[in-house]
């Protein structure tokens, strides 16, 4: 049976995948430093977590070790996690940010995989009640997730791949892709255009309810016109925009977006946007 000890399985991110590997094939040490952490698992999941004094025998006996720990803790925490690992342990990333921005121990000897959720898609299908509620993936819905094997043999990526559809289950699709790509997607897509878009989304329906309009007239008129224009754009539906609506399109993009924008997809600038969360 393969190993894996848990690291941080009491935090936020760790109780989710504590719940998913709880009723998997893997044998897993959910190691938790916090009293507090462990106090979590043993009252909401039933689990006795290991402390901090058990926790380099574990991490010896480990095949494979998940760092479900903050961007800003990786490079402090792999590298005092590392020192116990034997030869061929994979260790688990769960975002890219770090390992893109070198934070990961210099040792050859080691399996590094990142992994990360799509979380589920805003066309959601499911007809259960308590999928179409979940909103961030890993309880009901469905979502797709992709990785990157960055270090090891390309053999070690189906265990990875298995530990990543665990932990994210229930699965969508899984995609394999590079770091460089891994980063694009987050922060890249995901936060710095994506997250960054919806926030101005947000403060313009802002100030749209400040200029008289009910908030509730508002939130309705700009959710509903954002999944009709989305299912458009994003070719859930074959449909088109009208005359009117591709003209004011292009009188936004040049009123609300630099021309030269999509440089946030450089290296370099993927690069600047990793240290300033790392």
């Amino acid at each position: 049976m393969t190993t894996i000890s848990l690291i941080g399985a009491g935090g936020k991110m760790g109780m989710r995948l504590s719940k998913n590997l709880q009723n998997s094939d893997y044998k897993v040490n959910h190691v938790e430093i916090s009293e507090q952490g462990r106090k979590n698992l043993k009252e909401q999941l039933n689990i006795d977590a290991i402390g901090p004094d058990q926790q380099n025998s574990a991490l010896e006996a480990s095949d494979a070790v998940i760092l479900a720990v903050p961007d800003t803790l990786i490079g402090k925490i792999s590298s005092q996690v590392c020192e116990h690992l034997k030869p061929g342990t994979m260790v688990v990333v769960l975002d890219a940010a770090a390992p893109f921005a070198g934070h990961l121990p210099k040792r050859d000897d080691l399996v590094y995989f990142v992994t990360h959720p799509c979380h589920p898609v805003i066309f959601n299908k499911e007809l259960n009640q308590d999928a179409l509620n979940d909103h961030f993936g890993g309880l009901h819905a469905k979502q797709s997730v992709v990785s990157t094997l960055l270090q090891g043999p390309d053999s070690a990526w189906e265990l990875g791949e298995d530990i990543a559809k665990t932990i994210y289950a229930p699965i969508k699709n899984s995609y394999r892709v590079t770091l460089h790509q891994m980063a694009m997607l987050e922060p890249g897509l995901s936060e710095t255009v994506c997250a960054t878009l919806l926030t101005a989304m947000r403060q313009a329906m802002d100030e749209v309810v400040d200029g008289g309009v009910p908030y509730d007239c508002a939130r309705d008129f700009l959710l509903g016109h954002m999944n009709i224009l989305s299912a458009v754009i994003f070719d859930e539906i074959d449909g088109q925009f009208s005359d009117a609506c591709n003209k004011a399109i292009d009188n936004g993009l040049d009123k609300l977006l630099y021309p030269d924008w999509k440089k946030v997809f450089n290296k370099d600038e993927l690069a600047h946007s990793i240290q300033l969360i790392t």
